[in-house]
């Protein structure tokens, strides 16, 4: 779907230098190309029949070729359509809307890992294989806004289902394959390019991805979601956002973005068993604060959430968070342009009894929020 100026596919945040320079630097989320019509383990799993069953438990050489890897994993990387909700356009005409990007079979029962904002807000979704078949999907469950992560069930049986890499045993300069669905009509395209970058982080929709790979394998519309491999044919991350220029429009190529196999492992996992990942809820609508915003409301500080709506019955509410205050810190977390209120929150767990500081008219103040399960 593309968005302002994005494209799109923890540790050491990215500096802010660099982030100032390249934050509006972004071509559009990789995943979706909007489509309008008008209208009136540890091993590869390549699980295609029983008798496969012992070579699927061996993955391929380390130095197998690219061509091996393709066949062997190629059958594993789908095309997601995601239907939205019909909308009128500017002369008035409903319009048909349809999110296109990839997603990976990571289980034979029919489990499927794509990017959330793949599937953001669709009212049908459709999962078409590798040899073109077209089975309905159903949404098992999303990390938003934590991560971008969602994970789709689709009808089980001849399925290939590829097995997670260990992303933190790769090395600058291997050699990745990504396969996705550059626009619809190029389904499975296959690029190949090398690991440029390890546990990078980058902004977007106000949290820092972190942990990402970043590789120049070209990434296009429709790849959001799709697979990033080793040389065994093993799924080392799930490409996310590209970058396409920095923001005084200087072009960039070949800075792509992974989300790394082992931060999708444990969310994968969470939500195929539970349906969600286990995630802190404080229950606050909430805005960072910039000198910008700081001037135009007056407020005595630079950094930190500006809270601007509180749920009913929430842990913010029960704990005396009002609107107009400002999150500074939660726990020993600061909340600060390189470490956004859904990071800090994210570094919290359900269940505990956390120390606030907050600012309201002016002074420091310190509520304890004991947090919920989201």
């Amino acid at each position: 779907m593309d968005l302002p100026r994005f494209v799109g596919a923890g540790r050491p945040l990215l500096p802010l230098v660099l982030i100032a320079l390249l934050a509006g630097a972004v071509g559009g989320l990789a995943g979706g190309t909007l489509v309008s019509l008008t209208s009136d383990g540890d091993e590869t799993a390549t699980r295609v029949t029983p008798t496969a069953e012992a070579e699927r438990r061996v993955a391929l050489p380390a130095d197998a070729s690219v061509v091996e890897v393709v066949k062997r994993a190629g059958p594993a990387v789908v095309t997601i359509v995601a239907d939205l909700p019909p909308a009128r356009d500017a002369s008035g005409r409903l319009v048909d809307r349809s999110n296109v990007g990839s997603g990976v079979i990571i289980d034979e029962g029919g489990f499927v890992v794509t990017n959330e904002h793949v599937v953001r807000d669709a009212a049908q979704l459709r999962v078409i294989l590798s040899d073109g078949d077209e089975r309905p999907a159903s949404l098992v469950g999303d990390d938003r806004p934590f991560s971008d992560l969602a994970v789709l069930r689709i009808q089980p049986g001849r399925l290939t289902a590829l097995s997670l890499g260990d992303s933190d045993e790769l090395s600058l300069g291997e050699t990745v394959v990504a396969i996705g669905s550059t626009l619809l009509q190029f389904r499975n395209s296959v690029t190949v390019g090398a690991v440029s970058g390890l546990h990078r982080s980058w902004p977007r929709e106000g949290v820092v991805m972190e942990d990402l790979v970043q590789t120049d394998a070209a990434i296009n519309h429709g790849n959001s979601g799709g697979a990033l491999l080793n040389l065994r044919a093993e799924l080392v991350g799930l490409s996310t956002t590209v970058v396409r220029s920095t923001e005084a429009g200087e072009i960039v190529e070949g800075l792509a973005f992974a989300i790394s196999s082992n931060t999708i492992g444990p969310i994968a996992r969470a939500i195929i068993e539970r349906g969600r990942y286990p995630r802190p809820f404080l229950g606050v609508v909430h805005r960072e604060v910039t000198p910008l915003l700081a001037a135009l409301n007056n407020l005595s500080v630079e950094e930190g959430a500006l809270v601007t709506e509180v749920t009913p019955d929430s842990p913010a509410q029960e704990a005396g968070i009002r609107v107009g205050d400002v999150i500074l810190r939660m726990g020993d977390v600061e909340v600060t342009a390189d470490m956004p209120f859904i990071n800090a929150l994210a570094r919290l767990h359900p269940g505990e009894t956390v120390p606030f500081t907050l600012v309201r008219d002016g002074k420091e103040i310190t509520l304890d929020v004991t947090l919920d399960l989201r």
